[in-house]
């Protein structure tokens, strides 16, 4: 893509009304527009990186077994009545409203129940599970005040998986997939070895959930980690009885500010009583079908990697997330330069290379620069006169700051 083409500018100021870091360099940079507080629209850049994380996600959701679906994002109040949690006494961040022709319907703001009913009118026999079906979709969550960034929001983009299994054991056995399966999505995306499996209260609904808490000074949680055996235990539970029931030595863990960016839980049967979600097993009895969810929310993984990777000039993507693995800056009006540059642009394209290039005219060197620093692409390759004339091209890391001397034909196979 030629920058001259992308309609967003850059910024050297974040609104004023922006706290989080993560917020002020994606504003800053062109990759996301705030609407409200805790809502933002994701800008072509932004959008890129987004999808970069889903194909990610999905990769590995397909692995173990995940069948992708689309869900609606519009709620039938009677199917939620079923489960007591249409009730604002229970869940009290609903967006709802009503019906030109009578009724009431509500905003997805989970979709355990979504799943169930669905679901009820496809099984019937042991030999119809296990199932693992999954979506991306838009949720909804009318927070009473939102915060940090992308990473809480009141609209916000998530994959939930909801597995659906004969029994507690044949749950178990995809559950221990699934742990594997995140932990290569958050190595996938650059943060595995900042990524800790976090036991979490479970609710009403077993007696552990999982997270995947990253360490990052702008999380909201608190954890204790054990660094030997790559395992946390979050606040919430934390005590001498939980320590104990664990392996873990008390002296050992640290405690670490973290967000959590995954979690995966064990719901049993609490959302399959209410929908009468029944199968018959080999021997004709009727049994209630096995559930778990299994949950990351895209926008606030893309917002932990910008708080963890971002330095004083702006935005480092690892390249498996990044809008463009190059940013190409021609560096002067020279019509030598130009042509160089368009020439290499051709060649990265070629080499089915995604590049950015900034072929802006009457731009100073210093502010290319400073906007390919904060856009944060992991290479940038300068074309300039003085570059021209060597025979060679600047070839600069983002993450390391390494600048290195190439020559032109090295382009070809560089970056495959």
């Amino acid at each position: 893509m030629k920058q001259s083409q992308l309609f967003t500018k850059t910024r050297k100021e974040a609104p004023k009304d922006e706290t989080a870091k993560n917020a002020q360099l994606l504003i800053r940079a062109g990759y996301i527009y705030k609407e409200m507080a805790g809502v933002y629209s994701y800008l072509p850049l932004g959008l890129r990186v987004m999808k970069n994380i889903e194909d990610i996600i999905r990769e590995e959701m397909n692995i173990i077994g995940g069948i992708e679906m689309k869900t609606s994002i519009l709620q039938n109040k009677e199917i939620w009545e079923k489960s007591d949690r249409w009730n604002d006494n229970v869940v009290n961040n609903w967006f709802k409203t009503k019906l030109k022709n009578g009724g009431e319907v509500g905003l997805s703001f989970t979709n355990e129940e979504a799943y169930s009913n669905i679901l009820k009118r496809y099984i019937n026999s042991y030999k119809d599970l296990p199932i693992y079906p999954y979506d991306f979709k838009e949720i909804f969550r009318n927070e009473t005040r939102s915060k940090s960034g992308i990473m809480r929001g009141r609209e916000f983009y998530w994959k939930a998986l909801y597995s659906f299994s004969k029994d507690e054991a044949e749950h178990n056995i995809f559950y221990e997939k699934t742990k594997i399966a995140y932990q290569n999505i958050f190595e996938k995306v650059g943060i595995g070895d900042l990524t800790y499996l976090t036991f979490a209260s479970g609710g009403t609904f077993s007696k552990f959930s999982h997270e995947f808490q990253t360490f990052t000074e702008a999380g909201e949680d608190t954890i204790y980690v054990d660094e030997k055996n790559k395992i946390a235990i979050n606040k919430e539970i934390y005590n001498d009885e939980v320590v104990k029931s664990l392996g873990l030595k008390k002296d050992e863990l640290i405690e670490k500010k973290a967000v959590e960016v995954g979690n995966i839980f064990t719901l049993g049967t609490k959302f399959s009583e209410p929908f009468d979600l029944k199968y018959k097993n080999n021997k004709g009895e009727e049994n209630y079908v096995f559930m778990g969810s299994y949950g990351i929310g895209l926008g606030r993984l893309m917002g932990t990697i910008v708080e963890v990777f971002a330095d004083s000039k702006g935005i480092i993507w690892p390249e498996t997330v990044a809008p463009f693995k190059i940013h190409l800056l021609e560096i002067g009006n020279d019509e030598k330069v130009r042509k160089e540059a368009e020439i290499i642009y051709k060649k990265l394209l070629d080499s089915k290379i995604e590049v950015l290039y900034d072929d802006r005219e009457n731009i100073r060197a210093g502010e290319k620069f400073a906007d390919a620093d904060l856009l944060g692409m992991p290479y940038q390759i300068i074309v300039s006169e003085k570059n021209i004339t060597t025979g060679k091209l600047e070839l600069k890391n983002r993450k390391t700051g390494e600048v290195k001397m190439i020559d032109e034909n090295e382009t070809d196979n560089l970056f495959i």
